[in-house]
């Protein structure tokens, strides 16, 4: 059995792994990352088992078809006879680390997480786990009772990269043959969800009608699968009065028309991964989405001639700490959180006297304590975002922060949402960098440059010189 202290690189795999997992992840020695230590919550506390994202929506998985049939698949614990539904996939991925130290990285990568699953549970009852997986010996340096070994499963093995692929071909090849069904059916059947249109035969006629006669344009019919589902979706949103682009609830079908009429908001928001699932794009590569693909693309095309000149980045927008306001200004966002919340970041900076990675970890310690609905000030737990939001102004918490050793954890050092603009906004303390150290107290004369005929005469390169040309 190997069992080794990971090093950097592998310590922060596993480390961001387990997040996705525990939510809980101490390492110690922050500046080497020499040891690895993983927390475990108890089951009363809050796991967050996938990484956020801003805007916050429950996030999807690529290849899932919708039907409830797909969710009710049970599968079984690789190690044991405990099952769960694939809906509740995130309940048997705690039970193999909680239970049997088992962490499989890159779950959401998995194409078919039932037959992967399926899969190794064969391997592993032919052969030790230690066979498959890496060994992480954990808090290796401390008292020998508290050290725990975890595995990881992952891609690294090259048996589980050809299992994953081999998945992900299957899954590629019965999403082609769905979209062939689609494309030859002509017992399509739907009202236009704009007009009362009736639409028969194939689905391509309702697709370039909605985008023809409403500018509704999904993308070409032949990128698209499971277009029935992808339809039921967005005419659910628009039941429930819900803009399909900007994803706004309106209190009526004609407030709902007339501002995705006059906002031009009769598209899909391209980057709500509630629709990756409905495009063939989506399953072409193993972990990539429609933008990775297409970003590869257009790399492909780049002429090494062309003229970037005229190229523009599209600005990254800062969200509040406590609400759901924007603004590409950082500037903006702070005068927003002291003004309208009380909260003042360059104040507690200055009072702690925080370094730039503590206030990394400030801002992701309280992004996580607001996310699971406590207070970050006293710990309180309440039932929604709101509610939290309301205790900690009533009741003065803004700034009132717990000990330091509360927050100035090394499991802060992961975002608590992946796409968080205001830490790249924070600043560098120049105590970091110019007034710590070994040197801060050394004097730096400057160099007496005041006579530089007399500096050349006397310098020790002219003496070499000489004494070169007369050897010679």
């Amino acid at each position: 059995m190997l069992v080794f202290t990971p090093c950097v690189t592998l310590c922060r795999f596993i480390c961001r792994t387990a997040l996705l997992y525990l939510g809980q992840v101490a390492i110690v020695n922050e500046n080497l990352f020499s040891t690895s230590c993983f927390t475990l919550p108890s089951d009363e506390q809050e796991w967050i088992l996938e990484p956020l994202c801003f805007p916050e929506q429950p996030a999807t998985d690529i290849g899932t078809n919708s039907s409830s049939h797909h969710d009710m698949e049970v599968v079984t614990c690789v190690l044991c006879s405990h099952s769960a539904p694939l809906s509740e996939k995130d309940r048997l991925l705690k039970h193999l680390v909680l239970v049997h130290k088992l962490v499989i990285a890159d779950v959401k990568l998995i194409a078919d997480f039932p037959k992967y699953m399926e899969y190794w549970k064969n391997r592993i009852s032919e052969q030790p786990i230690t066979d498959f997986c890496s060994v992480i010996k954990t808090n290796s340096q401390g008292p020998v009772e508290k050290q725990e070994h975890y595995f990881l499963l992952c891609d690294v093995l090259p048996e589980d990269r050809v299992l994953r692929e081999h998945l992900q071909q299957k899954r590629l090849e019965e999403i082609l043959e769905q979209q062939q069904r689609e494309r030859d059916d002509d017992s399509f059947q739907r009202i236009c969800m704009f007009c009362n249109d009736e639409f028969n035969g194939n689905r391509s006629s309702l697709l370039n009608h909605m985008a023809r006669e409403h500018s509704f344009n999904v993308g070409l019919p032949d990128n698209i699968v499971y277009c029935v589902e992808f339809l039921d979706h967005l005419q659910s949103k628009l039941d429930n009065l819900q803009c399909l682009y900007c994803e706004k609830t309106f209190r009526d079908k004609t407030t709902l028309k007339d501002h995705m009429r006059k906002k031009q908001h009769r598209r899909i928001n391209g980057n709500n991964s509630e629709y990756d699932c409905f495009y063939i794009i989506n399953y072409l590569e193993l972990g990539k989405t429609w933008e990775e693909v297409q970003s590869e693309d257009d790399r492909e095309m780049e002429d090494e001639d062309d003229d970037w000149s005229d190229w523009q980045a599209h600005p990254v927008c800062a969200v509040c700490l406590f609400c759901e306001q924007q603004s590409e200004s950082m500037e903006k966002i702070y005068t927003h959180m002291e003004e309208t919340h009380g909260f003042d970041l360059h104040k507690l900076k200055t009072e702690l006297n925080l370094r730039f990675y503590q206030q990394v970890k400030l801002v992701n310690y309280i992004r996580r304590e607001i996310h699971q609905c406590r207070c970050y000030g006293c710990q309180e737990k309440f039932g929604s975002k709101p509610e939290v939001i309301r205790h900690v102004m009533e009741a003065g918490h803004v700034m009132q922060l717990p000990e330091t050793s509360t927050w100035d954890q090394p499991q802060y050092y992961f975002p608590t949402y992946e796409n968080d603009a205001l830490l790249c906004a924070l600043s560098d303390s120049d105590s970091e960098s110019e007034h710590t150290g070994p040197w801060r107290d050394v004097p730096v004369i400057a160099e007496d440059i005041s006579n530089l005929k007399v500096l050349k005469q006397t310098s020790v390169l002219s003496h070499l010189l000489k004494n070169t040309d007369s050897s010679s």
